[in-house]
């Protein structure tokens, strides 16, 4: 299909009603480039061969065709999604879910490693209509017969180049080889590697090729800057951007509608002019605190992607995404509310850890680099702090109302003898009243950063060099976290089989649920590998890595050690050596789980104390 080939609204391309609906509801207002041409090949049930960024809308643009074919009174799997990650395979399972908000009885399963088996197949017992899942874990459960895709109508392979790129790629062959030739594909892909196509030519039938080049940027004068918190401390990196930059306006960017109440009403309560606006507020209201905003009444609002469409005010001088927007193209949209019309702007954007690759997306789509931002200090603030009061005094020197302030209280300096300047602070401290004008500067911490300088899955660990002698079995402190008890594991791939330490991070990380954070020392070797882990592994994280793939090799993880003494050592991940434990099988997300020990020890003590009693 050429460029020209475009639709001018959803509307025109007769999707199921309730789609259109919840498209409204999202503020979609027309479809982008690969929406417009992929959305009536799909409809028509046509394969598909998708070259696409990411972040040009491309899941909704196979999520609202596809979704329009379902037959839901059938609980059954027809329609499968193969992700790379985790993370994006709950991302496009959470945008099916949005875009299916109006039509009833619809079942959405995200499938994937780190997760309990048991969670995963209790949904697929009770029956569901899409399952969206990383290629590992869906072969897990087709090859235990408790995913059946013999009723398939569709399959889309999303980023099928990243899928490559993690040694996914024969996974990703056999799933396409169990399912009915009757099928319709649908492949996106960033890049078209050879063996991409080849995968298309053999599976894909006849496909449409689209392709969509990237001509989408964003303004010179908008400086972009990023800082990693999430959570609870992204309130407190705000109160730190408010006080520690020189704005004139701002307007605060979150996902929902909820959001924007709760947060400027927190805003408010710091001492910040601010509104929220979303779309439940009507459109005079809307219309009024945007002209409230112009006139400068009010200095901050809190919006939506959908309410913020269109908006013009020139005062706007800070733009923060304060939630991360999952669509590259709201992400351009956001920030070009600011540096208009010739004039410099900031847009900030908040990132945990673990929307990482959402902004490597943005960088890559808008082809430059995001600058890390430096979260001010007590000093930087106090030094705002300062200038603005200063300048109230310089404000308030030039009003004409003073006349009779200034009667006043030549009064009370004949009557105290007291020095103007010494009248002058005892004023300024009723105006400042109990709140100090300076944060201590060694009390009062930035908000934990998260660990923003931390580096890529895999960037800090370099690979060592080839043919060199094993090293020790004995696993190496945990950089950050010394606390944490290590424990050094084999595994069965190597330089022959062109692993890289990232290739080792990216699957542990994602098969394990494991932060990279606690994920130590990596030695690569010509043919087997060691990293250190923490101690307390689950059982069924440790099979689960037993199976896990990388660049097409099992990992078969073992202790470091075992193979030595032919396996007969108990592996001692399976219990933690720490003094105060979980219950049993208790695990915190992103964080090495800790399970309570079946401890050999006392067992022994109870033995020996009989053995006393019958001598």
């Amino acid at each position: 299909m050429s460029d020209s080939d475009t639709v001018a609204s959803f509307a025109a391309m007769n999707l199921a009603a309730p789609l259109l609906k919840a498209i409204e509801d999202v503020g979609y207002e027309q479809p982008s480039p690969i929406q417009a041409k992929s959305i009536p090949v799909l409809l028509e049930g046509r394969d598909l061969l998708g070259q696409a960024q990411t972040g040009t809308g491309k899941t909704a643009a196979f999520a609202l065709p596809l979704l329009s074919r379902l037959d839901l009174s059938r609980r059954e799997p027809q329609l499968l999604v193969l992700a790379p990650t985790r993370e994006l395979a709950i991302q496009v399972a959470e945008a099916f879910q949005t875009y299916a908000r109006h039509l009833k009885n619809f079942h959405v399963l995200p499938i994937y490693g780190g997760q309990s088996y048991e969670i995963q197949l209790r949904q697929l017992r009770r029956g569901v209509h899409v399952v969206v899942g990383t290629p590992g874990r869906v072969m897990d459960h087709m090859r235990s017969g408790k995913l059946k895709l013999d009723k398939l109508q569709a399959l889309v392979l999303d980023e099928a180049d990243e899928m490559l790129r993690m040694g996914f790629i024969d996974d990703v062959e056999w799933v396409l080889e169990q399912t009915p030739d009757t099928r319709q594909i649908a492949l996106f892909s960033a890049t078209m590697p050879s063996v991409i196509r080849k995968v298309a030519q053999k599976h894909l039938n006849n496909p449409a090729l689209i392709k969509i080049d990237q001509k989408t940027a964003t303004a010179e004068t908008i400086r972009q800057r990023y800082w990693q918190v999430s959570g609870l401390h992204k309130l407190d990196a705000l109160t730190r951007i408010l006080e520690a930059e020189d704005f004139d306006a701002m307007l605060v960017f979150v996902r929902t509608k909820t959001a924007t109440v709760e947060l400027a009403e927190k805003l408010e309560a710091r001492g910040h002019a601010c509104e929220a606006l979303n779309g439940d507020i009507q459109q005079k209201m809307r219309e009024r605190i945007v002209e409230r905003l112009k006139n400068g009444k009010i200095d901050i609002l809190v919006a939506t992607d959908v309410v913020a469409r269109g908006l013009d005010v020139k005062r706007i001088s800070h733009v923060i995404n304060y939630d991360i927007p999952t669509d590259v193209e709201a992400y351009i949209h956001r920030i070009g509310r600011t540096g208009r019309a010739g004039k410099t702007g900031d847009a900030i954007l908040f990132v945990s850890p673990r929307e990482r690759r959402l902004l490597r997306s943005i960088e890559k789509t808008i082809r430059q680099p995001i600058e890390p931002m430096q979260m001010p200090t007590a000093k930087d603030i106090n030094v705002q702090r300062v200038q603005r009061f200063k300048q109230r005094i310089r404000d308030s020197l030039a009003d004409q109302k003073n006349e009779l302030y200034y009667q006043l209280l030549t009064e009370v300096q004949q009557e105290e003898s007291a020095e103007p300047l010494e009248i002058a602070a005892a004023l300024a401290g009723l105006l400042q009243g109990d709140e100090p004008l300076l944060l201590s500067e060694q009390a009062h911490r930035p908000p934990r950063e998260e660990r923003g300088s931390r580096k890529e899955y895999g960037d800090e660990k370099r690979a060592p060099r080839r043919n060199k002698p094993a090293g020790s079995d004995k696993a190496l402190p945990l950089k950050g976290h010394p606390e944490v008890e290590m424990l050094r594991f084999r595994i069965e791939v190597g330089y022959q089989h062109d692993v890289k330490p990232g290739n080792i991070v990216g699957a542990v990380a994602n098969e394990a649920d494991l932060d990279s954070e606690y994920i130590g020392h990596i030695e690569i070797y010509e043919d087997y590998s060691t990293i250190d882990l923490p101690a307390g592994m689950p059982k069924e994280t440790f099979m689960a890595l037993k199976k896990a793939r990388v660049c097409q090799q099992r990992m078969d993880i073992s202790v470091a050690g075992e193979h030595k003494t032919g396996g007969k050592r108990k592996p001692l991940s399976f219990k933690s050596k720490k003094k105060g434990k979980s219950k049993a099988g208790a695990k915190t997300r992103g964080k090495p789980g800790e399970r309570a020990s079946a401890n050999a020890k006392p067992r022994k003590k109870v033995a020996k104390k009989k053995r006393a009693n019958k001598q």
